[in-house]
């Protein structure tokens, strides 16, 4: 009796890492890491560098302050980094951008616990922090180099808000990403690219994607709507792709999955088209990750024996 071991959840046990997973998604980044670097210059590189350096030094140095366990080497600080940059248009000034890191890993993350004890994604909502706090800089969208005879550096689904006909660009620009937007965002061919590579690697499963932008198509063309127009423009693959998925903030299981989608889905609808924003995909996930355990509780299966009274 006196040799058995005692120990927290999780007890399965197998040979995918937490590194392993983070290095998956890193790869995964990349099309989408090129393709911003080709449409709107070195400058998107540069706010990659400094988005992944200031979060794995605010991981560093905190989890060294708090004597802490060093996780750097998980590469979960690299990811947050990178998706943050993701959801930054390229003319942020740098020290904001810092400041988004320090919102990501320290208050987000490390406050909560680290890795996996996080209640919300740490780059969806610190992009709606720098939202909050620039609401100037953070809607300043610069032209892309790739498109110099552009009449207006306004997102397509801003444009389209606006009824800025002249200034929306066709699918092909949209699926290339030779348009206004964030980083990440523009580029639909690499974004897909890195989501086909997560599904081959069972990374991540098809349901919350593909439930999360089947919902915005249905809706959108029950509003009279340009479903492809939704899917391509705007935030909604990298999203659905990189940031629903989350394996910390979102639910575990296969109906879980669904019904975030689907709620992800609901309300990036009214906030595109009833709401004050052109752009609802960061909301609608941090809403749903608040909902999660709820979620969770929901659709997990009880023992056969758990309702059985004694």
């Amino acid at each position: 009796m006196s040799k058995l071991i005692s120990s927290v959840s999780p007890h399965f046990f197998g040979t995918r890492t937490t590194r392993r997973i983070m290095l998956d998604v890193i790869i995964a980044l990349m099309p989408a890491a090129v393709a911003s670097v080709i449409i709107f210059g070195w400058k998107s590189l540069l706010l990659m560098g400094v988005c992944v350096a200031s979060c794995v030094v605010c991981e560093f140095l905190f989890e060294k302050l708090c004597r802490r366990e060093n996780t750097v080497g998980d590469l979960s600080a690299v990811v947050t980094g990178l998706l943050l940059a993701f959801n930054l248009p390229v003319g942020l000034p740098v020290w904001q951008a810092v400041f988004g890191c320090v919102t990501a890993i320290i208050v987000v993350k490390q406050l909560f616990g680290g890795i996996g004890q996080n209640f919300a994604n740490p780059a969806i909502t610190a992009r709606i922090v720098l939202m909050t706090a620039f609401s100037g800089t953070m809607t300043t969208w610069t032209i892309p180099v790739t498109r110099p005879d552009a009449v207006s550096s306004a997102t397509p689904l801003a444009a389209a808000a606006k009824g800025m006909t002249n200034a929306m660009p066709d699918y092909l620009s949209l699926f290339l990403g030779n348009h206004g937007g964030c980083l990440g965002e523009t580029c639909s061919l690499a974004l897909l690219l890195g989501g086909g590579y997560l599904l081959i690697r069972r990374v991540i499963s098809w349901h919350t994607p593909v439930i999360f932008v089947a919902t915005v198509a249905l809706l959108s063309l029950a509003c009279g709507k340009d479903p492809l127009y939704q899917i391509l423009s705007g935030g909604l693959l990298l999203g659905a792709l990189f940031m629903a998925t989350d394996y910390a903030t979102t639910p575990d299981t296969p109906w879980g999955k669904v019904i975030f989608g689907c709620g992800c889905g609901l309300i990036t609808v009214l906030i595109r088209f009833w709401g004050n924003l052109p752009e609802g995909v960061s909301f609608s996930i941090l809403l749903m990750n608040i909902l999660t355990p709820y979620i969770n509780r929901l659709t997990r299966q009880k023992p056969l024996t758990g309702g059985a009274k004694t």
